[in-house]
């Protein structure tokens, strides 16, 4: 996906659209021009920035690398967030928390924008697959407020939510995946290669999943599994890629880190592999797909004869994105640069081999008054 550059004269100002390929405004910055007619960028939107984050629950490790990354540039970083209920971790550590409707409501984007409006917000970051949709596609109500929203197209979060349509694109576009069907088509075959996956085809966090190995489960649990889809179980290690797609579309850092252990769909204990195949592979695949900009979290399979086999795209944060942030991919610095229409000094390797990462819960104390 493409994007072009369109200037609007303000006085002795311009504003810089930044338009993706389908004609949408993906953030604008205001510069002034000097007498030589260079430009400056305004010293005020570099002092101080207020970013939000939605659903913020339990992202404390990524609240706190961003108060990091804008410690690094000295600037004065305010972080907002919102949840749907005050006992929520990340919430409590906020500079201002504000408690928001479900992302199901019909005034949830309402309640976002006054938000943004009231604390002049520059930058609006999802952490859940739960309001992409909801961003996407009020994007342009968010940019017409002064605020850039790190979400993907709707047709890119669309493929990506949708794993039926996941499947389609990978196959389309001649990328290895596992092979995934209707529970119908799964039935009507007269064998199949067990075990089998079974996952909702809007899913996340690997609620409703299961693994079966006869078709006597495969019967049990597809009643049980809301909107099942049945997928070939795949073999080998499997990996996740933090890819880095800038403002302008393009990936700059693909992250693969190889999951050794999962908790409640989580990564509790991973370590870096700096897997040149991977990188090439995943950066290939985000560039076809257009999504961004932000972080985009892939996962896939190396298989014991070395396949890649791509299995779910997820336009945003990942869980396990703490661990490419430490090995030196620095999203939250990148991002932040490029709000304030900073240059950012980026290597598509640039972030240390071989790190491990071993997750333990932490505690946030209340007092009850």
């Amino acid at each position: 996906m493409g994007m072009s550059k369109k200037s609007k004269e303000l006085g002795t100002q311009h504003r810089l659209f930044y338009i993706d390929g389908q004609g949408q405004i993906i953030y604008y910055i205001t510069v002034n021009m000097d007498w030589a007619g260079t430009m400056d960028k305004k010293r005020d939107a570099i002092d101080k920035l207020s970013i939000l984050f939605t659903c913020i629950g339990r992202r404390v490790s990524l609240l706190n690398s961003f108060r990091r990354a804008g410690e690094q540039l000295k600037i004065d970083l305010s972080v907002l967030g919102t949840d749907t209920m005050e006992l929520s971790p990340a919430l409590q550590l906020c500079d201002k928390g504000f408690l928001v409707k479900p992302t199901t409501h019909a005034h949830y984007i309402g309640q976002l924008l006054s938000i943004v409006k009231a604390n002049k917000v520059k930058l609006l970051i999802p952490t859940v697959d739960l309001d992409l949709k909801l961003l996407s596609q009020n994007k342009p109500k968010f940019v017409a407020a002064g605020c850039s929203v790190l979400v993907s197209s709707p047709d890119v979060v669309d493929i990506c939510r949708d794993k039926r349509k996941t499947f389609s694109f990978l196959v389309k576009e001649g990328f290895d995946t596992a092979v995934t069907m209707s529970v119908r088509e799964a039935l009507s075959k007269k064998s199949l290669n067990w075990p089998c996956f079974l996952k909702p085809w809007d899913g996340y966090a690997s609620r409703g999943n299961a693994i079966v190995n006869n078709r006597e489960e495969l019967l049990f649990f597809t009643k049980r599994v809301p909107n099942c889809i049945v997928q070939e179980f795949a073999r080998g290690s499997e990996h996740t890629c933090d890819i880095y797609v800038d403002f302008n579309m393009k990936v700059r850092c693909v992250v693969p880190r190889k999951r050794i252990e999962v908790r409640a769909g989580e990564v509790s204990k991973g370590q870096v592999v700096k897997h040149v195949r991977i990188m090439r592979e995943a950066a290939k695949l985000i560039e076809v797909l257009g999504a961004g900009p932000g972080i985009i979290t892939l996962q896939l399979f190396l298989t014991g004869n070395d396949k890649i086999k791509f299995v779910e795209i997820n336009p945003r944060f990942g869980g396990g994105v703490p661990l490419s942030i430490k090995a030196g991919a620095n999203f939250p610095k990148w991002i932040l640069q490029e709000v304030l229409g900073r240059k950012t000094n980026i290597r598509f390797d640039g972030f240390k081999n071989n790190l491990i990462m071993l997750r333990y819960d932490g505690e946030v104390w209340l007092k009850n008054s």
